[in-house]
């Protein structure tokens, strides 16, 4: 279990605040950190795992234009997803994966393309901290190493996204280490 799962679920219980997740390449690694965390049922509602394109559409609602024109490996997909499944679980928080964890390349993008997002609920500043008034952010990864390694980062860095959006962090810091180099957009593809 990582610290920021760890975190991530005191911070969203400390809120009475609920969350989703919608994994593709890290195929329900997420949704295990987090479900290793005791008393992690306070805040998780459950996660889809849509490891096929066509399920990124037919459950989590990603327009079908979109994956038609880029893929399942792009930035907005991965918001899509994660508002998607927040809706669909009926959550306040939705976190997503996308991404290319090889061997081979996928949708044009290289092995180590991934996308994590993470997309919140609007509503009044918490304790003192920033309005989340329809928090959308994706972050864009670059990683290296062999597949294994890449999902295992793709897991730190969505879990370390939402930390910082929970707590109204600057951007910048969920791809810290030597092995990535994040890309950070927000919103508005």
């Amino acid at each position: 279990m990582t610290d920021d799962a760890a975190e991530a679920l005191r911070l969203l219980r400390e809120r009475g605040e609920t969350l989703a997740v919608a994994e593709s390449l890290t195929g329900g690694l997420v949704a295990a950190e987090l479900v290793a965390v005791p008393g992690a049922s306070k805040a998780l509602r459950g996660s889809v795992t849509a490891y096929a394109t066509e399920l990124k559409h037919l459950i989590l609602g990603v327009d079908a234009r979109l994956l038609d024109a880029h893929g399942a490996v792009h930035p907005e997909v991965a918001l899509q997803m994660a508002d998607g499944v927040r809706t669909a679980l009926g959550a306040d928080w939705g976190i997503a994966t996308t991404g290319v964890a090889g061997p081979e390349p996928q949708d044009g993008r290289p092995v180590g393309t991934v996308y994590v997002a993470a997309v919140g609920p609007a509503g009044e500043a918490f304790a003192g901290q920033r309005n989340f008034a329809g928090s959308r952010k994706v972050l864009e990864l670059r990683l290296n190493g062999d597949r294994a390694e890449i999902r295992r980062e793709s897991v730190r860095s969505v879990l370390g996204l939402l930390v910082e959006e929970l707590v109204g962090a600057p951007a910048g810091d969920a791809g810290a280490n030597a092995r990535t180099q994040d890309t950070e957009q927000n919103g508005g593809f």
